[in-house]
């Protein structure tokens, strides 16, 4: 008889990483790579996957590390590569590079079970540093999935797991993080939390998300078709008409020929200009996602600046910090208002009216044969302007061609094609060059008006640049020349159409804009909890505010009640012998070979019994040979049967039906 087979996952002298558990580090690795993949270049995350693949490929032909010579080099060029893309090696961007290709770098090495256990525990730690990037409702439930991988690879390590066990190991692996979930949601209530963030590493000084301090055709192209959630609003009573929906969020007053910038206008310690309110104010609270800037955005126009905010001579709202966590805060607005209607103060006159020399003479001249015209009827110089956009070609369309050094020449007697930031540049250049103060604003417009939750919701799509222009007698005035346009040309870009043809009608657009209801819910129940939100979890017990000391307790207490109900159900299962899967599957087996005559002798060996059975069922010998071996090796090389081995070997049993003796 053959020397029992030593079966998979046990350990003997040679313990190297078998195929399966291999094959599953492997797909965790690519699975850190997708969670990486959105913030990292796409040629580093296509040669890191490559490098994956090509090691999976080559240890299915041969076992044994790689080279040390290459392991070595790549070694070095991983942050080589990163610094030569980001610049520096600090911050989440390039740490988070970095630490993905060492994790790439780490499994040609890998070749025994601790290699593949160091790795698993990196994986997961680098797979939960994807969070620090996005925490939308989504993404997390993804990242959490993405574990099941890490985790069969730690089940395929164990013994016990056949060769073709994906589904055990992965069915383990669920019931393991699902029976996490209680422990997860204790501790993300009860730990204490830090009043400041726990990583501080600094990023790479580029907004993520929202709009710059400059405007020039062609910046907020990637805003307008971009259907990221900017912020969202909820009023005190019904919302604004959609055509007062103009959140103001920066004045641009500077123009250098190409950009408007804010300038030395906006960074003046002037006090906000006086505003008449002609209607009741409209109350709010934002809720602005991170943007990394200072600015803040206001339905036009604010009258009071909120905690924490200034409020500049043009009424625009700037954080005293950068954004870089959910702000919430509360404003009252006048939709109906008169800025500045008395009189203009000479220096803000002069700034509104400044231009650069030696640019866009068309421009000039047709601002002057405009002022020509209608003497000192200002008003009749913007209808002006307005009819040119409406009557004389202009399409409004995002793929808009490049301009020349003379911008707005180009624009308005060549291409005639652009959106918001085309229109408001062109139009203000106009003002002021016909001698009318005008400034650009630049914020959103729209949005999409959620019932069911009764709040209001804007994307980075529906940015949008409008003109500002003071009449006398009636201020600074708002005007939308986009809306003068009568062609428009949809983009097909998935956007939510805020700024006029900033999007496409999809299909998915109205479903995506009702289900964030729940982004809404999950940004303000579990990534808006912090340690304020846990000092007041306790206020139903009659407790203001929780201390740590005091979740503490609470942590302890709940700890106890969990295991005290764990014993408590242990203690009421029956006290009996725990039931021998293995030996029950024998028995089965000497009881079918005794009713055709085979019975076991009473200081009868199993090796010896198999061995008789063999001899006298030569036509089941072969089955009688592998159920002799596998009981054996399952028996006696084992010190537990492996639960997978034993079920298989008894449905064996089950299958086995014996029916001559030979005589």
């Amino acid at each position: 008889m053959k020397a029992p087979r030593i079966p998979t996952g046990t350990h003997g002298p040679a313990s190297g990483l078998a195929p399966l558990p291999f094959t599953l580090l492997c797909a965790t690795v690519l699975c850190v790579l997708a969670a990486h993949a959105p913030h990292m270049p796409v040629w580093y995350t296509t040669v890191l996957a490559a490098i994956v693949a090509a090691r999976w490929w080559q240890r299915r032909r041969q076992r044994g590390r790689v080279s040390a010579w290459l392991r070595v080099a790549l070694l070095v060029a991983v942050p080589a590569a990163v610094v030569a893309v980001y610049g520096t090696p600090f911050g989440r961007e390039p740490g988070a590079a970095i630490v993905c290709g060492l994790l790439a770098v780490k499994l040609l090495e890998s070749e025994r079970p601790r290699d593949a256990r160091m790795a698993v525990g990196f994986a997961c730690f680098i797979l939960m540093s994807a969070l620090l990037f996005d925490q939308a409702l989504a993404f997390t439930i993804i990242v959490g999935l993405m574990l099941l991988p890490a985790l069969a690879t730690l089940r395929a390590l164990e013994p016990g797991l056949p060769e073709s066990g994906w589904l055990p190991a992965f069915r383990t692996g669920a019931v393991l993080l699902g029976a996490s979930l209680p422990a997860a949601l204790l501790g993300f209530l009860l730990i204490p939390r830090l009043a400041t963030p726990l990583w501080g590493a600094p990023g790479n000084g580029v907004a993520r998300t929202g709009m710059t301090d400059r405007m020039a055709p062609g910046d907020l192209h990637s805003l307008l078709t971009d259907n990221a959630v900017a912020m969202r609003i909820g009023f005190d009573g019904a919302p604004p008409p959609e055509n007062q929906r103009y959140f103001r969020g920066m004045v641009l007053w500077s123009f250098d020929g190409r950009a408007w910038v804010p300038g030395a206008a906006a960074r003046r310690p002037w006090p906000p200009v006086p505003v008449g309110v002609h209607d009741p104010l409209t109350h709010y609270d934002v809720t602005l996602l991170p943007s990394h800037r200072h600015w803040m955005f206001a339905l036009d126009v604010p009258v009071d600046a909120p905690e924490d905010a200034v409020m500049g001579p043009d009424h625009t709202l700037s954080s005293s910090k950068p954004i870089d966590q959910t702000l919430h805060y509360r404003v009252a607005s006048a939709t109906d208002y008169q800025l500045a209607p008395e009189r203009l103060d000479p220096r803000i006159r002069a700034a509104a009216l400044e231009l650069p020399a030696g640019f866009d003479p068309g421009a000039h001249a047709l601002a002057e044969r405009w002022r020509t015209a209608a003497g000192g009827d200002d008003a009749a110089i913007v209808r002006d302007a307005l009819a040119l956009f409406r009557d004389g070609d202009f399409v409004y369309d995002l793929d808009a061609p490049p301009l020349d050094r003379n911008s707005v020449d180009d624009f308005l007697f060549n291409t005639k094609t652009g959106f918001c930031e085309h229109y408001a540049s062109a139009f203000t250049f106009l003002m002021r060059a016909a001698g009318i103060p005008a400034r650009v604003v630049v914020g959103y417009q729209g949005g999409y008006w959620n019932a069911f939750a009764h709040y209001l919701l804007i994307r980075q799509s529906d940015a949008h640049a409008w003109s500002e222009v003071w009449l006398a007698g009636r201020g600074w005035v708002r005007v939308d020349p986009t809306a003068a346009v009568s062609r428009i040309i949809l983009a097909d870009t998935g956007g939510a159409a805020g700024d006029v043809g900033g999007g496409n009608r999809s299909w998915w657009m109205p479903w995506q804009n009702r289900l964030d209801v729940i982004n809404r819910w999950w940004g303000q129940t579990v990534v808006g909890f912090d340690a304020l939100s846990q000092g007041r979890l306790f206020r139903p017990f009659g407790v203001e505010h929780a201390t740590a000391q005091m979740l503490g307790i609470g942590l302890a207490i709940a700890v106890f009640l969990t295991l005290g109900f764990g014993a408590l159900l242990a203690s009421l299962r029956p006290h009996h012998k725990p039931r021998d899967a293995l030996a029950t599957a024998q028995q089965r087996l000497q009881h079918r070979l005794a009713r055709i005559g085979i019975v076991r002798g009473t200081a009868e060996g199993p090796r010896d019994f198999f061995s008789r059975s063999v001899a006298a069922l030569p036509d089941s010998a072969s089955t009688l040979r592998t159920l002799s071996t596998e009981y054996l090796v399952l028996r006696y090389a084992c010190a537990e049967p492996p639960p997978e081995q034993t079920r298989a070997f008894a449905r064996r049993v089950r299958n086995f039906h014996p029916r001559h003796v030979l005589k």
